[in-house]
This record gives C-alpha cells, structure tokens and sequence, in this order.
C-alpha cells in the first residue's frame, strides 16, 4: 500500500533523522502453471513480490538520496532460472531483478546504490513450508527434503538466513561503495550448474 509505505518511511525519518538503507525482502509464493493458477493469485504474488518494492522503494529513494544510502532487494535463484508451477513467483522475481537495476541506473547519479540478491533455498518457515509439503509426497522428513532439494547444489545444503543476511549487510555497508546494480546469487552454486551434464561428473553421483 503506497501511503503504509510512505508512513513508513516517515516514521524511520522521525525516530532516526534520516534513511540510509532499504531492504525489500517481503514476499509470497503462489504455485501453479498456466492451467491452473488463478488470475487472482497472480496478481496478488506480483502486487507484493514486486509492485510492493517499488512502492516502498519510491517512497523511500528522496530520503536515500540525501543520505547517499543503498537498497538491497531480496529476488530468487527462480528469479534466474524457472522453476516447475511457479509461473507467478518465478516471473514476479525476475522482474525484481531488472527493477532494481533501473533503481541503479536512474538513482546512480545521485549516489543511491540498489543491488539484488538470488538466494536459492533458505531455511526459513516459508521453505520449511514447501519442504513439508515435498517431504509428505516423497515419505521423507523436513530435513529429508531439504537434503533432496540441494542434492544437486554444489555446496548440498541450503543456506542459513544469516548467510543471506551477511550478505546483505555487506551491500550496504561501506565496503561495497562501488557495487551498483549488481546481482547476486547467494545459492551455493545452484545457478551455476548444467543440468544436462550433471549425470556425466563423478562428484555429482
């Protein structure tokens, strides 16, 4: 909602002078492909995985600028690559990702720096939620799933948030001061990997 993320915005600036970072990291999945995802579930993943970044990053950037500060918004490894049934989240992160490096590029000139990261799963009660799910198809606890998830991965294992979160303060802090509209895979190497040829390396068997 533009005015709750106006008000927000207004509510940092008069506790704390002034807004030095953004992280738009809210989000929803919604499953389905094109036969079955409602248009309702549609809409409502892309109003809040990326109409709702640029409604707080809108709300926000006046502020940013005074305070030459930087926005990191949180995408997807499905952002990068599609993933089954996820016609709605999928698109919705890849769209999060040219979002913000057009913040980059329009709001660079002003010394706002904006950066996207690709986690791939985390585990979060959103992932343990669809690892549930998966586990309950598949006979297998939540660990279980998670360990069929990331088999593929290079480093087989999901993240931790505070690996996701590490990163997200490096983006912001000063060590980063000439990193600009990059983006960013925090996934373990799974956005690296040819499937196709995964059958043909020993240290995947």
């Amino acid at each position: 909602d533009a005015a709750d993320c106006r008000r927000a915005v207004e509510t940092v600036v008069d506790a704390y002078g002034g807004l030095d970072a953004l992280v738009c990291n809210a989000g929803i999945g919604g499953e389905g492909s094109l036969r079955d995802l409602a248009p309702e579930t549609w809409e409502g993943v892309l109003r809040v995985n990326l109409t709702g970044v640029f409604l707080v990053a809108r709300a926000a950037i006046d502020e940013l600028a005074k305070r030459r500060g930087a926005i990191v918004t949180v995408s997807s490894a499905a952002g990068l690559r599609a993933s089954p049934e996820s016609l709605a989240y999928a698109s919705s992160k890849a769209g999060l990702v040219m979002l913000t490096q057009c913040i980059a590029l329009d709001h660079g000139p002003e010394g706002v720096r904006a950066n996207c990261i690709c986690p791939g799963w985390v585990r979060t009660p959103m992932a343990d939620e669809e690892m549930d799910a998966l586990a309950a198809r598949r006979g297998l606890d939540r660990d279980g799933a998670y360990e069929t998830s990331t088999v593929d991965v290079p480093l087989r294992r999901p993240a931790t948030p505070e690996e996701i979160a590490a990163t997200t303060a490096w983006l912001l802090s000063d060590e980063a001061s000439y990193v600009n509209g990059a983006v960013i895979p925090v996934d373990g190497g799974h956005t690296q990997v040819d499937v196709g040829t995964i059958a043909f390396s020993r240290s995947f068997a």
